[in-house]
C-alpha cells in the first residue's frame, strides 16, 4: 500500500451529478464548501464504494464489502488509486483537509473584509457594470412596484432569492426595488442567509465586514459580540469558513449595496444551517435555551434599533439535477405551484409554524433550501403579513427536466386591532 493511502478513508459530504461521456455514466464529485476547486469522476458501477468510505473500514474490508454488496471484484490496488485520488483532491475527512481549512481561514481573518466571491463570474466586478447590470434587471422587470406602499403599512424586512442574478433577475427587481426607500432609511439590516453546507440548527456568525464591487458593509461588531456570548462562541464560528465562499448571503448584500447608494448602515451577517433532524423527527426548530434567546435579542434589535431584516433563501429544488429520478413535467410543475402557493400563504399569514409543518408533512421532498433563514426571519419579525412580488420556476439543467423554483415577498406590519 502506498504510503499516503488513507487506513481508513471517510468521505466528506460531496457535491454529486451524474453525467455521460462518450456513452458511459459516471458521478461527477466536487466540493460544495469550495475548499477544494478539483473535480473527479467514479464511474457508475463502482459509485457504491463511496457509501462505505465512513471511516470504520480500511482497504481490505471496502474491497470485501463493495463485492458482497455489488458482486463486483475490485482489486486493492484500484482501490487504493481511487482513494489516493480523494485524499488529494481533498475529499477525503482527514489531517490533509483540516490543514486546508485552517489556512484557508486564516486568510479570510487577515484581512479587513470577506472578498466578494462570485464577483467577475456570476456578477460583473467592474462598479460601474455591475451598476448597469443592474438598472437593466429594474427597468425590464415586469413587477417595479413603486416607491410608496399603497396600503402604508410599513416594510420591516424581505425574503430574497440567492439564485444567480441571470435566472432570477425579476425576482430580485420585484422585491428589492419595493424595499429601497425603506433600506435607505435603516442604520442595521439583518440578512439571514441559507449556509448549504452548515450543520443541523446552526446560526453562524463572522465579524468580517462584506465587501462589494462598491465597497464594504461594516458588519455590526458589538451586535456580532452579544449574539456570539448568547450561542457561545464554538457555535457561533466553528463554521465560520462557510462565510468565506457561501453565496446566499452576498448575493443579497449587492442588492443592498445597490439601492443604499452612498447611504450608509451595518449589516448583522448569519448564516442559518439545516433542519433535516428536525423534519425527521417531527421536533420543533430551535426549540433550546439559547436559540430562544438568541431568536429575542435579534426581536430587540428590530424593535430598539429599527433593524430591517433580510431572508435570503430559494425554494424548492426539483429534477434529476437534484437526485430525483423523474423529470418535471406540466403535471409537476402544477403540482409545485400549488406546494408553493401553500408556503407562501404560510410566509404572508406570518406563521412560521405552519410555514415548517408544510415542508415536514412532505419531508422536505422539494428541497427547500432557503427553510432555515425564512423561519428565523419569520420568528425575528412578530405580528407581521407578508406580499409576494413575483414568483418563478428557473431552469437547472440543460434539458429543462429540473427547476428551482423562487419568490419574493415584502415582509410588512400587520394590521393593529383595537382591543
Amino acid at each position: 500500500m502506498p504510503e499516503n493511502t488513507p487506513l481508513r478513508p471517510k468521505l466528506r459530504p460531496l457535491d454529486s451529478r451524474w453525467v455521460t461521456s462518450q456513452g458511459d455514466t459516471y458521478l461527477l464529485l466536487r466540493d460544495p464548501q469550495g475548499i477544494s476547486d478539483k473535480e473527479l469522476l467514479v464511474p457508475q458501477a463502482i459509485t457504491p464504494l463511496l457509501s462505505l468510505c465512513d471511516g470504520k473500514r480500511d482497504i481490505p474490508s471496502l474491497q470485501i464489502a463493495l463485492e458482497l454488496l455489488t458482486g463486483l471484484h475490485l482489486s486493492r490496488e484500484r482501490i487504493e488509486q481511487l482513494m489516493q485520488q480523494f485524499k488529494e483532491a481533498l475529499f477525503l475527512d482527514d489531517v490533509d483537509f483540516d490543514s486546508a481549512c485552517e489556512a484557508m481561514l486564516k486568510e479570510y481573518l487577515e484581512v479587513p473584509y470577506r472578498k466578494p466571491a462570485l464577483a467577475g463570474t456570476t456578477y460583473p466586478q467592474d462598479p460601474h457594470e455591475l451598476r448597469e447590470r443592474l438598472d437593466e434587471f429594474c427597468n425590464s422587470s415586469a413587477n417595479p412596484g413603486s416607491q410608496e406602499e399603497e396600503d402604508g403599512k410599513p416594510v420591516m424586512g424581505l425574503i430574497s432569492p440567492h439564485i444567480d442574478y441571470q435566472r432570477g433577475a425579476h425576482i430580485y427587481a420585484s422585491v428589492w426595488l419595493r424595499a429601497a426607500e425603506t433600506v435607505r432609511q435603516r442604520d442595521l439590516v439583518i440578512i439571514l442567509g441559507t449556509d448549504h453546507t452548515g450543520g443541523p440548527g446552526r446560526l453562524t456568525l463572522t465579524r468580517q465586514n462584506y465587501a462589494t464591487p462598491w465597497g464594504t458593509l461594516p458588519t455590526a461588531q458589538d451586535m456580532v459580540n452579544e449574539l456570539a456570548g448568547i450561542l457561545g462562541k464554538e457555535q457561533a464560528f466553528d463554521e465560520e469558513i462557510h462565510h468565506i465562499k457561501e453565496h446566499s448571503i452576498e448575493l443579497a448584500l449587492v442588492w443592498l449595496h445597490y439601492l443604499l447608494g452612498d447611504t450608509h448602515c451595518q449589516v448583522l451577517p448569519i448564516l442559518c444551517g439545516s433542519f433535516a433532524p428536525q423534519i425527521q423527527d417531527g421536533t420543533i426548530p430551535w426549540n433550546n435555551e439559547a436559540a430562544g434567546k438568541a431568536i429575542a435579542m435579534l426581536r430587540g434589535l428590530v424593535k430598539e434599533h429599527n433593524a430591517f431584516v433580510v431572508a435570503a433563501g430559494d425554494l424548492a429544488h426539483v429534477g434529476p439535477a437534484f437526485g430525483d429520478r423523474l423529470p418535471m413535467d406540466a403535471v409537476g410543475r402544477a403540482n409545485l405551484r400549488g406546494i408553493d402557493e401553500a408556503l407562501l400563504s404560510a410566509i404572508c399569514a406570518g406563521d412560521r409554524e405552519e410555514f415548517f409543518r408544510n415542508i415536514q408533512r412532505e419531508g422536505d421532498r422539494y428541497k427547500i433550501c432557503g427553510l432555515s433563514p425564512i423561519y428565523l426571519a419569520l420568528s425575528i419579525l412578530e405580528d407581521i403579513k407578508g406580499e409576494v412580488t413575483g414568483y418563478q420556476h428557473c431552469p437547472a439543467d440543460a434539458q429543462g427536466d429540473s427547476l428551482v423554483s423562487i419568490a419574493g415577498v415584502l415582509l410588512k406590519e400587520r394590521d393593529s386591532h383595537p382591543s
